[in-house]
């Protein structure tokens, strides 16, 4: 089967990947000059089935009006006159009730946890690299609150045989010895050694070359245009160098599946947000554990 893969991240890629294995010619259009530029350029290399949680959930509401007071609030949203961010917003909002979210996360938990065995498979066969550490994560804590308030998250964890460790702050420091430091900014954490991190770029770049390899076409620096459907299948691509066919089409496009998804009648409820990432140099090494000892931390806001 002729396959056209829409995005050259690190779905589009993986799946491109995959595709070409079970033996089907593919072709990947992405409109940067290269694999892994935008989404999947800087992203966090976080593989954390555990952490997979939905951003709706209950207490959400209030904690984004107190985000959006702060300097350096993790929120920001500036009010726009597009139908699509307030429909979105409306529909996360409905799911901020905890059933809901205990439902959404029920369902994130067993695909992510799919996912990353999924990933560990793949490194495994092909013998990838990708600068990977299988060390887990450390999820810190600021206050007791937060950390008593990880009830129903451990439920779902013990629920789908997630491993996970609860610890207080002599924990915490037993595990990342570099937080102890600034022992007295948080009281505890939820740790879970199952967890990984690598970096997404250098794992998408590695496994493009391997498509590549493999009899995969790319075609980079190729604007997608339109997306035209006859009832309820695509039957072209229009891109600014031109039109494509395939038997089958895959959408890999992040946050701007959604537009042309909504012209095809398929709305999704994505919209795109702004994320942050810092690198920072390490100043005393001696207050740090080995490079291949160290937890992926992450700070809970209040």
């Amino acid at each position: 089967m002729k396959v056209l893969v829409l995005g050259g991240g690190v779905i589009g890629i993986t799946t491109a990947y995959f595709l070409a294995e079970a033996g089907h010619e593919v072709t990947v259009i992405d409109r940067q000059q290269g694999p892994a530029l935008e989404t999947s350029f800087a992203n966090a290399g976080e593989v954390s089935p555990g952490y997979a949680s939905p951003w709706a959930g209950p207490g959400i509401p209030v904690k984004a009006v107190k985000w959006l007071l702060m300097k350096y609030g993790p929120l920001v949203v500036r009010p726009a006159f597009d139908p699509h961010m307030w429909t979105w917003l409306l529909k996360m909002l409905r799911n901020c009730t905890a059933q809901r979210y205990a439902l959404n996360k029920s369902r994130m938990v067993p695909l992510a946890e799919y996912s990353r065995d999924t990933l560990k498979a793949l490194r495994t066969t092909i013998g990838i690299s990708y600068d990977e550490r299988a060390k887990g994560t450390l999820q810190l804590f600021r206050k007791q609150k937060q950390l008593d308030g990880t009830g129903g998250d451990v439920e779902v964890l013990k629920k789908y045989g997630v491993p996970y460790e609860l610890l207080d702050r002599d924990g915490c420091i037993a595990a990342e010895p570099a937080l102890a430091g600034v022992r007295e900014k948080f009281v505890g954490g939820l740790r879970l050694p199952g967890d990984e991190t690598g970096d997404c770029k250098m794992f998408t770049d590695k496994l493009a070359e391997l498509c590549v390899a493999r009899g995969v076409a790319f075609e980079y620096g190729t604007s997608i245009r339109r997306v035209v459907r006859n009832r309820n299948r695509v039957v072209q691509v229009g891109t600014d160098k031109g039109w494509r066919t395939a038997e089958a089409y895959v959408m890999a496009l992040g946050s701007y599946s959604a537009p042309f998804m909504r012209k095809m009648k398929r709305p999704i409820p994505v919209y795109p947000v702004k994320g942050y990432s810092i690198t920072l140099p390490i100043t005393d090494a001696d207050a740090v554990a080995e490079p291949g000892d160290r937890h992926l931390v992450s700070l809970v806001h209040d």
